[in-house]
């Protein structure tokens, strides 16, 4: 069993920065899933085809697939709280210009195909920057649990922020979610100034010349754990996380409930807290814990794909979203355990790219299976994909020596 950690699940919350943080993290989230959930609303309103979603989702993280390595690098050598500050205003104010604009009456895909883009360049810069500070908000003996509360409030934000849109999304119209979440920024902002420096952990800062994007690729290929896991978490990202592209059709055709996509993602978020919080409980992730957690995204996805009624449907999105932020929050964790402090930027950043940098790849190929197979299979196939990682992993993790042994923080002391 994997050690469980003094303290509890929440003690990354003893310092008074993380808190403000993570306050403020969860009550911008919020925001950021009304928009999210809006946006694939307001383009399946307007196109009726998956398609549009998944290069929607392409243009979103493409920039994290180009940008995504070379940002980590940056974080790795600049003040990452400065950084945050500055695309946490960018991303108001691309929230703020495209509500101004539907509600202006401007109802145009190219809109949003501009807009998404210029947010996922900004968001490519936010990633590592935004969740490399967390290392600086608290000791390293809690760096694992706030690596995993910072996917804990991701994922949480899920359950209210989807639910809210599809709540609000009749009365208010899309334009005035988009503008709740450029307001809703106003409180991750809140929280980056209330920071007190002189309270922070200092950053250990990554030295100027040389190849920082290729020193982090190295270390990962001459790492063989952290190989394989890499190799399993961009395959199962790559095809088995484009829900936003799938549920929207799935809820329309096969449940006949076209606003329920909004509920059944909120569902998911509810398995997503469980499982990051699950995963904050240990001291240290294993990568058994990752394997395991895998196999439960896998089985998921199949199940609601298959789900011959709503109800059905809110039932697998538990275990769906459990095993999703588990298996996250444990890859976070592994890679900043092993990671030394002067790259642990790239190591965030090299996460983001396999997670959120695949989807150019991914949700183009599901909305495809969307229109043209159907969108049972949309989602089905990333759960076969998904159960192949999985099992290999577990495979291989029972080749190892010590395969339920913690991995040693690199930079903790006794």
């Amino acid at each position: 069993m994997p050690e469980v950690a003094n303290g509890g699940m929440f003690r990354s919350l003893r310092h008074r920065n993380a808190r403000i943080y993570f306050f403020g993290l969860l009550m911008s989230n919020i925001g950021t899933w009304i928009q999210f959930t809006a946006t694939s609303m307001f383009l399946y309103e307007l196109e009726g085809n998956a398609t549009a979603l998944g290069i929607n989702a392409a243009l979103q993280f493409l920039p994290m697939l180009i940008l995504g390595a070379w940002a980590g690098a940056v974080a790795d050598r600049h003040d990452r709280l400065r950084i945050t500050k500055i695309t946490q205003v960018l991303q108001a104010l691309q929230a703020l210009t495209l509500g101004a604009c539907v509600l202006a009456g401007v109802r145009s895909v190219v809109l949003v195909f501009v807009l998404t883009a210029f947010l996922g360049v900004i968001g490519a810069i936010d990633n590592p920057a935004r969740r490399g500070l967390i290392t600086e908000l608290v000791p390293t003996s809690d760096l694992s649990n706030g690596m995993s509360l910072n996917t804990a409030t991701m994922t949480g934000s899920r359950i209210f922020g989807p639910t809210i849109a599809a709540a609000l999304v009749g009365p208010l119209g899309v334009g005035w979610l988009f503008m709740i979440n450029g307001v809703s920024y106003a409180a991750m902002l809140g929280g980056l100034f209330a920071i007190r420096k002189r309270e922070m952990y200092p950053a250990t800062v990554a030295p100027a010349g040389g190849t920082p994007v290729r020193d982090g690729l190295r270390f990962v290929r001459d790492n063989e754990r952290l190989r394989t896991l890499f190799i399993v978490f961009t395959l199962v990202s790559t095809f088995a996380f484009n829900y936003s592209v799938s549920l929207p059709k799935l809820a329309d055709l096969r449940w006949d409930m076209p606003n329920a996509f909004g509920w059944v993602i909120g569902t998911t978020s509810i398995g997503s807290l469980m499982g990051a919080l699950l995963t904050a409980r240990l001291a240290h992730a294993t990568y058994r814990w990752v394997a395991w957690n895998v196999l439960v995204l896998a089985v998921a996805n199949i199940g609601m794909a298959f789900s011959p009624n709503i109800w059905v449907a809110f039932a697998w999105a538990i275990p769906l979203g459990l095993g999703g932020a588990a298996m996250m929050a444990g890859i976070t964790s592994l890679t900043q355990q092993e990671s030394p402090p002067e790259m642990r930027g790239r190591m965030l950043a090299l996460t983001a790219v396999a997670f959120l940098g695949s989807t150019p790849v991914g949700g183009p190929v599901t909305g495809l299976i969307a229109d043209t197979i159907s969108a049972e299979w949309s989602l089905a196939y990333g759960g076969l994909i998904a159960l192949v990682c999985g099992g290999w992993m577990l495979w291989w993790t029972s080749k190892l020596a010590h395969r339920d042994d913690p991995v040693p923080v690199v930079g903790e002391t006794a």
